[in-house]
């Protein structure tokens, strides 16, 4: 993610204090750019379910039958530019990409079963997943850089499942997502709201934001690892360094996060950051906190 950076140091562990000019706009700066990939391998092609009305703008979709409530494809919070254009095979699948994106992760857009794990190479998909949602809907997850789940597995709606990578037949790093029902590609709904087609713009994932599912709180929380290479990390008040400490975690520690909210920009082992992560007795900087992600994974604290 691209970031402008003035760093002043404070007090060890507490991080220093940045001014963060977050990427929140991707679309923007991303939306010129004609994305290019390489379409389903031979023998898996799909055709595409064409509306009747082929100007769908991201309105708010009809319920899709049988279906469960898809969301984006990423961490809660976290804001993609999702790209659909004439020449996309399938015609309604989606693009999605953000500034130095590779690595992140991708979670299930909906619970499911995972029926393929695969790899073309460096054709078509390169790495990528199916997840099998019931009633004749599937996703389709490609162009990974890693794959984390296993033919057969059970996955929860909000569960990492792999990262964003730029392999097979691809322009750059971005995720390459399809949702087909029955064999049938078809518009991908979020949230309840259609995909803009045709065209670019910026989504922000509602995934397990409100707990429940494997990337979003609920009441055992989200799972981050500390790593401060070394020292313990002091656990706040509130979120800001300023705050009375009312306690530490060793470096290593498991902890987990319950909410996360913003506040004092604080860079760390993980780079620079506002969130802060409150862990039952208080808060510790994201900045040093391994979840995977490097933007919200958990519900905001209220």
């Amino acid at each position: 993610m691209q970031r402008a950076l003035a760093i002043v140091c404070v007090v060890a562990l507490s991080g220093c204090v940045a001014s963060m000019d977050e990427d929140l706009d991707p679309a923007t700066s991303l939306g010129e750019e004609e994305w290019s990939d390489e379409g389903p391998p031979p023998g898996e092609e799909a055709e595409s379910e064409v509306p009747e009305d082929d100007g769908d703008l991201g309105t708010i979709s009809e319920a899709l039958t049988g279906a469960p409530r898809f969301q984006l494809p990423f961490p809660c919070g976290q804001v993609w530019a999702g790209q659909t254009r004439t020449n996309h095979s399938p015609l309604n699948s989606v693009d999605f990409n953000r500034a130095n994106d590779i690595g992140d992760a991708v979670v299930a857009a909906a619970a499911g079963t995972v029926t393929r794990v695969a790899n073309e190479g460096n054709r078509s998909y390169g790495r990528w997943i199916e997840i099998d949602h019931g009633n004749g809907y599937r996703t389709r997850y490609a162009h990974l850089n890693s794959q984390g789940v296993s033919v057969g597995q059970r996955v929860t709606q909000g569960q990492r499942i792999g990262t964003v990578g730029d392999t097979g037949g691809s322009s750059g790093p971005h995720l390459h997502y399809e949702v087909r029902r029955n064999g049938v590609a078809i518009r991908p709904v979020f949230d309840g709201r259609t995909a803009l087609f045709y065209g670019t713009r910026n989504y922000t994932s509602q995934n397990a934001c409100g707990g429940g599912g494997g990337g979003g709180g609920g009441s055992t929380g989200v799972v981050g690892r500390v790593n401060t290479s070394g020292a313990a990390l002091t656990v706040r008040a509130g979120a800001s360094s300023t705050t009375r400490a009312v306690g530490s975690v060793a470096d290593g520690s498991t902890v987990r996060i319950q909410c996360q909210v913003r506040g004092q920009s604080i860079t760390g082992t993980y780079g620079t950051s506002t969130l802060w992560d409150y862990i039952g007795t208080g808060y510790v900087a994201d900045a040093y906190i391994s979840t995977g992600s490097d933007g919200q994974v958990a519900p905001t604290c209220r």
